[in-house]
């Protein structure tokens, strides 16, 4: 297992599909060393935070990951904070950080930021969001929340609900199940289904999915509901989010039509899509969901840099 983890030293974490199997299973197996773990391991390095779009959960947990092992954080939380005001290119501004920092954060509106800003540094680069395209830190919480509850990723039935074309956490995480022999199922309004690139794919994997824009025709055969917001920042025209904006709303009801053990999760924020009252039963896991992320990004900032415990 050492030997295995040592390669992720200096690595960048741009997109899942970077990764193998085998790979994330090794991460995940690593992050569970870190539930309520806060040794000073990474005293002495910085993490650098360049976050151009908005943020709550990736930004603050990346820094309490990065505090919580002894680390230290720098950056700047809107792109008017920044020289990009002025004109200055993400990869401008993330070369400068190799005399700044041990390694970046970057949240980016465009897809393919995070990549450029990678191709300029020499520090790990780590991607927290590009447009609609790819979260990956998001999608090994994720997996990491699915198998602590489950017991395992192989052979899933994972419900996918929501915005799925402008949903960048629910394109990360079906390309990362695809590993693992799930079946799919995409809930989503015909002008929000999964991008077509994804679900070719998956047949050329062969793996099982069906689309659907009734959540009630698939409920009962799910171990995993994954809920999306509708995202209004991504909606090129405002007239078509007014179409979509409450078209799932999840309350008390789900649970009658849902196995017993179902799990909830959701990238969060959330707007009305989950009904606080669902927030009392055992299936909802977000709020868990959302905690695992300092556990899963202290591992992935200590594989980085190359300081284990």
């Amino acid at each position: 297992m050492k030997q295995d983890l040592a390669k992720f030293m200096g690595t960048d974490v741009i997109s899942i599909r970077d990764f193998t199997a085998e790979d994330i299973l090794a991460i995940l197996e690593y992050a569970r060393k870190f539930e309520n773990y806060k040794q000073p391991i990474l005293q002495g390095r910085i993490l650098a935070t360049l976050f151009y779009e908005p943020s709550t959960r990736t930004k603050l947990s990346f820094e309490s990951a990065m505090m919580s092992l002894g680390g230290s954080v720098l950056g700047f939380s809107e792109a008017g904070a920044s020289s990009s005001a002025k004109g200055e290119t993400v990869y401008d501004t993330a070369k400068m950080m190799d005399g700044y920092a041990d390694v970046l954060v970057i949240r980016h509106p465009l897809e393919g930021a995070a990549r450029r800003a990678a191709e300029a540094a020499d520090i790990p680069v780590i991607n927290g969001g590009d447009g609609a395209n790819q979260h990956p830190t998001q999608t090994f919480l994720d997996l990491f929340t699915m198998l602590k509850t489950k017991g395992t990723l192989q052979d899933l039935h994972v419900g996918f609900l929501g915005d799925l074309k402008y949903g960048r956490t629910v394109h990360s995480l079906a390309e990362a199940m695809s590993h693992f022999r799930s079946h799919m199922y995409f809930v989503a309004p015909e002008m929000l289904r999964m991008p077509d690139h994804i679900l070719a794919e998956l047949r050329e994997k062969n793996i099982p999915f069906m689309e659907t824009e009734r959540l009630y025709d698939v409920s009962a055969e799910l171990d995993i509901l994954y809920v999306t917001r509708i995202q209004r920042e991504r909606f090129p025209d405002p007239l078509d989010y007014e179409k979509v904006k409450n078209v799932y709303i999840l309350n008390e009801k789900l649970l009658e039509h849902v196995k017993t053990d179902l799990k909830v999760l959701h990238p969060l924020p959330r707007v009305n899509e989950i009904d606080t009252s669902l927030d009392k039963y055992p299936q909802a896991e977000y709020f868990q969901q959302s905690k695992n992320g300092v556990t899963v990004r202290k591992a992935l900032l200590s594989l980085v840099l190359g300081v284990r415990q």
